[in-house]
């Protein structure tokens, strides 16, 4: 039967567990190894370790049900450890180091710095990055990441059709090389089907940019009184604020990596949808499958990243994209064109 444990500890709380399973395993050293430190009858054991704390942020949200799913498929103990900063993200990695799991996951390119150096000390534990991958990436690190920018190149051919204003825009959390792969393209996106568009990011930044609702807010404004007319939200837990602008009539809004179109409805067009879930799942059974070490991208010819607009339930969606099918068969057209290379869109992150 499959067994399968949840439990979300911070870094203070994983280190006082760890503790008491320390102490416990000298006492029953004949429970054999493999389950992650927790004993019982499971096949193995993973850690999930987030660089935020999950509620509220939709894409850590759909990596643990990826999570989920993998683990009670292939009849896994599951772990999740929650951080709050780079400090905690250290501690949890090492913490999860000490109990010996089949696999540690991490989530996003937060975890670069730890995933780059906690691995080559511990050469028998395997490792997956999930949307990241460090550089260079030790030979027992999986890697899963995704091509965002050539979805978001698709929301902004949507803005670029849709604007009133000629004025769109971003808000990021941080103006990163990385983040900016919801900021480039979507201007240029806009541009190549109308070449006189505009387009401002702004970005939440501060101690907390992905979880800072008020400043996320606060940036959304600034871009409602410039005029803009369609902005795409890529701030994470920041959104919160920024879709409280939209659903007051600031702006149609773009969400990103889930369906966010209830998030102010009546007022959000479309999603950059990224497959997290499918991403880690896959990646989990490689490893356990015995390949492990290889780098996966998923794109839009992966099925790795898309819109809503191109599901099959976009009628039910919630989006203001589902009432435009003319829009959607543009999309459509635009999308094949990149996946068979006739467009390339550019990559921010790419150096």
């Amino acid at each position: 039967m499959t067994h399968l444990i949840r439990r979300r500890r911070g870094p203070l709380a994983a280190a006082a567990i760890l503790a008491v399973v320390g102490v416990s395993g000298c006492a029953d050293s004949d429970s054999g190894g493999g389950d992650g430190g927790d004993g019982g009858d499971s096949a193995g054991s993973i850690i999930v370790i987030t660089p935020n704390p999950v509620g509220g942020n939709n894409f850590l949200e759909l990596a643990l049900e990826g999570a989920e799913r993998v683990a009670d498929e292939e009849g896994l103990e599951l772990d999740v450890f929650e951080s709050n900063d780079p400090t905690s993200i250290q501690q949890n990695v090492e913490a999860a180091v000490r109990e010996q799991p089949d696999i540690i996951v991490g989530l996003t390119f937060s975890l670069e710095d730890a995933f780059a150096t906690v691995p080559t000390d511990n050469p028998d534990q395997q490792f997956l990055l999930v949307d990241g991958c460090p550089d260079p990436q030790p030979d027992n690190v999986t890697c899963a990441a995704f091509r965002e920018h050539e979805a978001t190149y698709l929301a902004g051919v949507e803005a670029g059709l849709l604007t009133q204003t000629g004025r769109i825009g971003v808000v990021g959390a941080l103006d990163t090389p990385f983040i900016r792969r919801w900021v480039d393209p979507f201007l240029a996106g806009a541009q190549s089907v109308n070449p006189q568009v505009a387009s401002t990011p702004l970005f939440v930044g501060g101690d907390n940019p992905f979880g800072d609702p008020a400043r996320g807010g606060a940036q959304a404004q600034v871009l409602a009184d410039g005029g803009a007319d369609q902005v795409l939200l890529a701030a994470s837990g920041s959104n919160v604020g920024a879709f409280e602008v939209a659903a007051a009539g600031g702006f149609q809004a773009y969400g990103v990596d889930v369906n966010e179109c209830g998030s102010a409805p009546g007022q959000v067009v479309d999603n950059v949808l990224k497959n997290v879930d499918v991403a880690l799942a896959e990646s989990v059974s490689a490893i356990l499958g015995g390949d492990s070490g290889g780098f996966q991208v998923y794109g839009l010819a992966e099925d790795g990243v898309g819109l809503t607009a191109f599901a099959d339930d976009v009628a039910d969606s919630g989006c203001l994209i589902a009432d435009r099918p003319d829009v959607i068969e543009q999309l459509e057209q635009v999308r094949d064109q990149i996946i068979d290379g006739t467009i390339t869109v550019d990559d921010p992150a790419a150096g």
